[in-house]
């Protein structure tokens, strides 16, 4: 088995809920209970969290994981999986991430399916299937160790609240999760950073001051301004 497997693993965690998942989560934890014991027990909680008891999904149950993944990661989402915007909002320094993912990803076959190239999960995918593996030890440590680390922040009660405020402010209603499960992708984030920090000897990221707080709040406070302004200027047309 090729020494990077687990990212795969962890990849197949934060990609959009399948009946497989509980599958999933117990190969990841099996993977990962020798070497790294701390990332072994947020798997493990993650485990505990899901509806089921370790059998695939029931449709209800699978109904219910993809909705509080939704809620996590796409609309009205606590965080974002696009490890280039977490990073740079709309800068350019996205778009050339962007490009160098994308061309990397071709030449490992790596397909992204309907997601950008920084979509997290493509972003292990090829951390596990790179040859230079001084590339991958710059990928973790430049992009993947704040990223996650932001990531897993945003996971905040306060943050939390902070967003829910927010979105009130744009949006009539917002999506109803599990009170119970509501944040449960915050364990398989950590488990990710806890790999990381291992696998490629990292300390702990320290974001630079923020005097907003959230970046991705303000990344999205920003958005529906514009959205807004758009929106009431005559003749208008928003695009996607």
């Amino acid at each position: 088995m090729h020494p990077t497997t687990h990212y795969e693993h962890l990849a197949r965690l934060l990609d959009y809920p399948r009946r497989d998942l509980p599958a999933w989560v117990a190969s990841t934890h099996e993977l990962l209970r020798g070497s790294y014991l701390v990332a072994a027990a947020h798997i493990e909680a993650f485990a505990k969290e899901l509806p089921t008891e370790g059998e695939p999904f029931s449709q209800e149950a699978l109904d219910e994981v993809q909705e509080i993944h939704t809620r996590s990661f796409e609309v009205q989402s606590i965080t974002t999986l696009g490890v280039g915007y977490i990073l740079f909002g709309d800068d350019y320094k996205r778009g050339d991430l962007l490009a160098n993912l994308s061309r990397e990803m071709a030449a490992l076959r790596i397909d992204p399916g309907d997601e950008l190239p920084d979509h997290l999960p493509n972003v292990l995918r090829l951390l596990a299937r790179w040859e230079d593996r001084a590339l991958a030890a710059e990928l973790a440590s430049e992009i993947l160790h704040p990223a996650v680390t932001i990531m897993i922040q945003e996971f905040d009660e306060r943050r939390t609240q902070q967003r829910e405020a927010m979105y009130r402010k744009y949006f009539k209603t917002l999506i109803v999760t599990s009170p119970t499960r509501a944040t449960i992708y915050r364990e398989p984030l950590q488990a990710l950073l806890e790999v990381l920090k291992v696998d490629y000897k990292l300390g702990t990221y320290r974001a630079p001051e923020n005097p907003a707080g959230s970046p991705f709040l303000g990344h999205l406070v920003r958005e529906l301004r514009i959205e807004e302004k758009s929106d009431r200027t005559p003749g208008a047309r928003r695009t996607a």
